[in-house]
C-alpha cells in the first residue's frame, strides 16, 4: 500500500487543479489518470473545438467590415483548412500529454496512469496500464474528478455505425463532405458550423424539438439557427433519426427519419447530451449508487459517505458540466481538505460553493456567440421571483455598430424587483463573449443596479450595452 493525504481520481481541469492546490498547501498528493494528463478538455472538448472555429469566427468578422477582403473570396472558400487542422494538432500539443505530466511533477503531485477505483473508505486499486495493480490509501481525502462520457440514444444501429461524439468531431483529420448531427445543443450548433465553415458541402442538423439551445433564452437559438441557415446549414427541427445503417466501416451513413426521409452522409455525430463518468468508480463499495451523478453539499462532500473523506468535484456531480465550472468547485473542495487537514474551521463562507447557486456563465463559441449567467426568465419566475425583464438591440450600440455591417445583437437581463439585483443576464452577438465576466461578477456577487449605475461603460464599446440596459430598466 501506498499512502498519501490525497488522492485524486481524474487528471483533467478538475483534478488537476484539485491536485495542484492540495499540494502546494503541503499535502502528499497523488492523482490517477487513465488516458491523457489535461482531460478532455485539453484533447477533445474546449480547446480543439474554439482552434476549429476561431477562422470561421474571424472569416465572419472581416465579411463585415467594408475595405476588407478575405483571401480567396469569389474564387473558392477563404479558409485553408489544412492549416487550421495542423494549428488544431498544435493546441492539443499533437495529443501527447508529456508537458502537464511535467507539470503535476513540479507541483509536487505524483501521477499513476491507469484506471483507479474505490476499494473501501480511503481506499483506491488501480490497474496500471501494463495490466499491474497498485493499492493507494489515503489519509485526508478522494477527491473524484472522472468528468462525463457522451450518451448514444437508443436508435436502432446507431452505436454500430460507429458514429462520432465530441472526439471525432474536434479531432477530425478530414473534413466530410456530407455530415449529419444529431442535437440542437452547444456541440451540435458548434460543430455544424464548425465542419460547414471548413468545408463541409452538406451539414444535416436533425434537431427533436423545435428550438436550439433550449436550455438558454429562446431568442438565443433563434439567432444561432439564423446565422447557420444563412451558412447553408439545413437545421430540420422536430426531426429524429429512427434507425441508422452503416453497410462498411468507414463508408457511407444511410439515417432513416421518424418522418419517413432519408438522409445519406458520410459522417454522423451524435451530440446529444453526456452523463456523468460513474459507471465503474466502485461506488457501492462506500454505500453510493453505481450510476448517476454523485450528490455533494457546498464543500463538494459526497453525502452519505461517513466522515466526509470523499469529494466529488467538476461533471461527475453534474452540477454544471462545464470545465470553469470544474475548476471554481475544485477549489471548493481543495480549500475544505486543506482546512480539516489542519483541523482548522471548513465552514467559513470563501469555503462554500455559491457561484452554481447562482448560475454558470455558459460560452457558445458559434457566430454569433451567445453567452449567459445565471437564471433564464423562464427558470426565475418557475422560482417564484418577482421578476422585471429589460432587452436592448446591441446593433444600437455605438460599439456594436462600428464592429462591421450587418452586426446583429440583443441583450437580455432578468431583474429581481424585490431586490433590485440581476438574476440572470444573456448576450448573443459576435465577440459577445468578453462581455460575461462583468454580468458575472454582477450576478454572482449579488451587485445592485442602482451601484451598477455608477459603473461607467468606455466609449465607443460594445460594452455601453450595459448603459443602454440599466436606462431601459428606468435608471
Amino acid at each position: 500500500m501506498e499512502v498519501f493525504d490525497v488522492i485524486v481520481i481524474g487528471a483533467g481541469p478538475t483534478g488537476e487543479v484539485a491536485a495542484g492546490r492540495v499540494a502546494a498547501a503541503g499535502l502528499s498528493t497523488v492523482i490517477v489518470e487513465s488516458e491523457l494528463a489535461g482531460g478532455e478538455c485539453s484533447y477533445w472538448a474546449c480547446m480543439p473545438s474554439k482552434a476549429l472555429l476561431r477562422p470561421v469566427d474571424l472569416a465572419g468578422e472581416v465579411g463585415r467590415v467594408t475595405g476588407l477582403r478575405l483571401e480567396g473570396a469569389g474564387e473558392g472558400r477563404p479558409i485553408d483548412a489544412a492549416a487550421v487542422l495542423a494549428r488544431r494538432d498544435a493546441v492539443v500539443s499533437h495529443y501527447d500529454d508529456a508537458g502537464q505530466a511535467r507539470w503535476l511533477d513540479s507541483a509536487g503531485v505524483t501521477l499513476v496512469r491507469g484506471t483507479g477505483r474505490l476499494a473501501g473508505p480511503r481506499r483506491v486499486e488501480v490497474t496500471t496500464s501494463d495490466g499491474g495493480t497498485r493499492t493507494l490509501v489515503a489519509n485526508h481525502a478522494v477527491v473524484l474528478a472522472t468528468g462525463s462520457r457522451p450518451v448514444i440514444p437508443p436508435v436502432a444501429g446507431l452505436a454500430a455505425a460507429e458514429p462520432w461524439t465530441n472526439r471525432e468531431a474536434t479531432g477530425v483529420r478530414a473534413v466530410p463532405e456530407r455530415l449529419v448531427v444529431i442535437g440542437g445543443g452547444v456541440v451540435a450548433c458548434e460543430m455544424a458550423q464548425a465542419m460547414r465553415g471548413l468545408g463541409a458541402r452538406e451539414v444535416t442538423m436533425l434537431v427533436r424539438g423545435g428550438e436550439l439551445l433550449t436550455r438558454m433564452e429562446p431568442f438565443a437559438g433563434e439567432a444561432v439557427a439564423r446565422s447557420l441557415a444563412e451558412q447553408g446549414v439545413d437545421i430540420r427541427t422536430h426531426e429524429s433519426a429512427e434507425k441508422v445503417e452503416r453497410p462498411e466501416p468507414g463508408g457511407e451513413v444511410t439515417v432513416r427519419l421518424t418522418s419517413g426521409g432519408t438522409i445519406t452522409a458520410d459522417e454522423i455525430l451524435v451530440a446529444a447530451g453526456r452523463r456523468s463518468a460513474t459507471g465503474d468508480l466502485g461506488l457501492a463499495s462506500v454505500g453510493l449508487p453505481e450510476s448517476g451523478p454523485i450528490e455533494v453539499d457546498e464543500s463538494m462532500r459526497a453525502t452519505g459517505v461517513a466522515d466526509g473523506w470523499l469529494y466529488a468535484a467538476g461533471d461527475v456531480n453534474g452540477l454544471a458540466l462545464l470545465t470553469h465550472m470544474g475548476k471554481y468547485q475544485a477549489r471548493v473542495a481543495a480549500d475544505v481538505i486543506v482546512a480539516r487537514a489542519r483541523g482548522e474551521a471548513d465552514d467559513r463562507p470563501g469555503m462554500r460553493d455559491r457561484a452554481d447557486r447562482a448560475g454558470a456563465p455558459q460560452v457558445v463559441f458559434t457566430d454569433p456567440q451567445v453567452c449567459a449567467v445565471g437564471r433564464t426568465e423562464a427558470q426565475a419566475r418557475a422560482e417564484g421571483f418577482d421578476v422585471r425583464v429589460v432587452e436592448y438591440d446591441m446593433e444600437q450600440v455605438a460599439g456594436g455598430y462600428l464592429l462591421g455591417d450587418g452586426y446583429r445583437g440583443r441583450a437580455k437581463a432578468v431583474v429581481d424587483e424585490r431586490r433590485r439585483v440581476l438574476l440572470g443576464v444573456t448576450f448573443v452577438a459576435p465577440g459577445a463573449a468578453e462581455l460575461l465576466h462583468a454580468a458575472t461578477i454582477a450576478v454572482t456577487a449579488g451587485v445592485t443596479l442602482d451601484d451598477l449605475w455608477h459603473a461607467i461603460p468606455a466609449y465607443p464599446t460594445v460594452g455601453e450595452v450595459w448603459l443602454r440596459l440599466l436606462e431601459a430598466y428606468g435608471l
